[in-house]
């Protein structure tokens, strides 16, 4: 069984903001693979489906950004898996707008989700990165996280979803490589 969770904040007012690019990502694989309904669960919103093989439980912490530690913590506790069951779907203000990276471990890059969750469990844990773009000056980052896409983005986002939901077994089976290659083929212009 796998753990993964989808970083955002809760509320209609932010459903569109690139900081909750992995609320989106979340809701794309349980819709292209089936998931089962949604419920409330571990301070979230959680939904079980297969992809592939692997039986996996999406979880959106409705805690906000700051405090998702609290429901990722909580929900691995519960299912009594470790960091290696654990794949976190965040947005990436170092990566491209659309590119997407898989990586273990690493820093927080001042991500206050990932900070949480490295707080409750350690950083030892599969990261899928959703490049946002920077927006070139410091000043002008939290406007552009907690913006929404633009509409002439979102074709490329739907796109980029898609390909992350479509290509996600590989994710399942822990082939990063083949689903980096794959999606980076999926969304070639």
């Amino acid at each position: 069984m796998q753990l993964w969770v989808g970083l955002g904040n809760p509320g209609d007012q932010h459903k569109m903001n690139r900081h909750n690019v992995g609320f989106m990502a979340c809701d794309v694989i349980a819709d292209m693979h089936r998931f089962g309904p949604v419920q409330k669960k571990f301070q979230g919103w959680v939904q079980d489906g297969r992809i592939g093989t692997q039986r996996v439980i999406l979880l959106k912490p409705a805690t906000f950004m700051n405090e998702s530690g609290r429901s990722v913590a909580e929900a691995l506790r519960f299912y009594k898996l470790d960091l290696s069951a654990l794949s976190v779907f965040h947005d990436e203000l170092d990566l491209p707008a659309m590119k997407v990276k898989v990586k273990q471990g690493g820093g927080t890059a001042g991500h206050n989700g990932l900070r949480s969750i490295d707080k409750h469990l350690g950083a030892d844990f599969r990261r899928v990165r959703i490049g946002i773009g920077h927006p070139g000056h410091k000043d002008r980052v939290t406007g552009h996280v907690l913006g929404n896409y633009a509409k002439s983005e979102m074709d490329d986002l739907a796109d980029m979803l898609g390909a992350i939901a479509a290509e996600a077994e590989w994710l399942a089976k822990g082939d990063d490589a083949r689903f980096m290659s794959d999606l980076a083929l999926r969304l070639k212009p």
